[in-house]
């Protein structure tokens, strides 16, 4: 994990805004249990709602997960319709009370590519929590961060061609605007799980100034004392982007939206 300077200017814990999480290591965990994959999976779910919990109870407003990558599609064909059996099970039974909590769920990434029948429950989904305003759950599936740049870039050229804007008006700002969840603060602090220190093609353009931490444990092992942990080692970094040591006001925290 990346290490930075550490401030004592600031006693109070300093806690992120929004948290993204690659949840890595579903399969290993099943294969270390003795267990086929998709109870890996399974397992994942349970580490969801732990997450969620520790969200609530920390403050922190928006949490991203990334379930389903637009890599995962070359799996074999049984893991990707065990991944997808979940996902449609996960959004019928767990909605209704993500919506008692005052969550709004949104989805990232290309969904052409599903079912009729998940697209539908991803819309309805949107649509039952479009106005909580408690925290909000992305949920990043069939996404891919090359992707997400291509579809920004896509729109405004599209912009363009209509003589709506002109190429010089194209600003990091401007592409903010179109890219998915451009309206969110962005990540304060990705998380991965598994062992593998990198993002894999994750919200590439959102990640400019985010932290990095990445832990051995296996997703469905993340608990609520894990995500504690992580909270705690973004507490004590200083977020500095390009400047030097204490020109910043704060640590941690701060949204470079």
């Amino acid at each position: 994990m990346a290490n930075s300077k550490v401030s004592s200017r600031s006693a109070e814990p300093v806690v992120p805004r929004h948290v993204a999480i690659i949840m890595d290591g579903n399969n290993r965990w099943a294969k270390r249990q003795g267990v086929i994959g998709p109870a890996g999976h399974r397992a994942g779910v349970e580490a969801v709602r732990g997450v969620l919990r520790a969200c609530r109870e920390h403050g922190v407003e928006v949490l991203t997960l990334f379930a389903f990558s637009s890599e995962n599609w070359g799996r074999p064909q049984a893991e990707v319709r065990a991944l997808l059996a979940l996902l449609s099970r996960y959004l019928r039974n767990e909605v209704q009370a993500l919506h008692k909590d005052g969550i709004r769920i949104r989805f990232i990434g290309e969904r052409s590519h599903f079912s009729d029948k998940l697209q539908g429950l991803m819309r309805q989904a949107e649509q039952l929590t479009k106005d909580n305003i408690i925290s909000t759950v992305v949920i990043a599936v069939d996404y891919g961060g090359q992707w997400d740049i291509a579809e920004a870039a896509q729109k405004l050229a599209v912009l363009v061609q209509q003589g709506d804007i002109q190429p010089e008006d194209i600003t990091p700002r401007l592409i903010d605007s179109v890219i998915s969840i451009g309206d969110l603060p962005r990540p304060d602090l990705c998380i991965r799980t598994g062992g593998d220190a990198r993002i894999s093609n994750f919200m590439l353009w959102h990640f400019a100034y985010s932290e990095l931490y990445f832990t051995n444990t296996l997703w469905p092992d993340f608990g609520e004392l894990e995500f504690a942990r992580a909270l705690a080692d973004y507490s004590r970094r200083e977020r500095r982007y390009g400047r030097r040591e204490g020109e910043v006001t704060g640590q941690g925290g701060g949204n470079h939206a």
